[in-house]
């Protein structure tokens, strides 16, 4: 969101490059690269390679809402996560529970990304 935030209020022509991001969100640039990363690929960015490259945003914060953010980053995982340890199949709950919270998780994950979705990063960027 710090990125997105940052591109959107400084929209224009202008390109970003990850050394300037990354002084804003106070995060090694090799980190911020890895969002870029993400976020061009949900074509959220693009980018120009080259001493005089950098990033900005791929099409207007209006048309850009804070759901395709959250989905781009998110990835496919959920927002809440299941235990690192495999329950044992042999018990009842065992053998179901992970069955059980996917569909929780699922529906919490769409709750999420509906209410995202009803605000736009324009939007946002206009609350700094």
């Amino acid at each position: 969101m710090h990125i997105m935030t940052l591109l959107s209020y400084y929209e224009g022509d202008n390109l970003y490059t990850s050394a300037e991001i990354s002084q804003s969100i106070n995060i090694n640039p090799s980190l911020v690269r890895v969002e870029l990363a993400t976020l061009k690929n949900a074509g959220l960015l693009e980018s120009k390679e080259g001493k005089n490259g950098g990033v900005r945003l791929g099409k207007s914060a209006r048309n850009i809402t804070l759901g395709d953010i959250f989905m781009a980053v998110k990835g496919e995982s959920h927002v809440l996560s299941f235990s690192k340890n495999m329950p044992d199949v042999s018990c009842k709950i065992g053998q179901q529970i992970n069955d059980k919270l996917d569909t929780i998780f699922d529906k919490v994950d769409y709750s999420i990304v509906k209410e995202l979705h009803n605000q736009t990063l324009e939007e946002f960027k206009n609350q700094f």
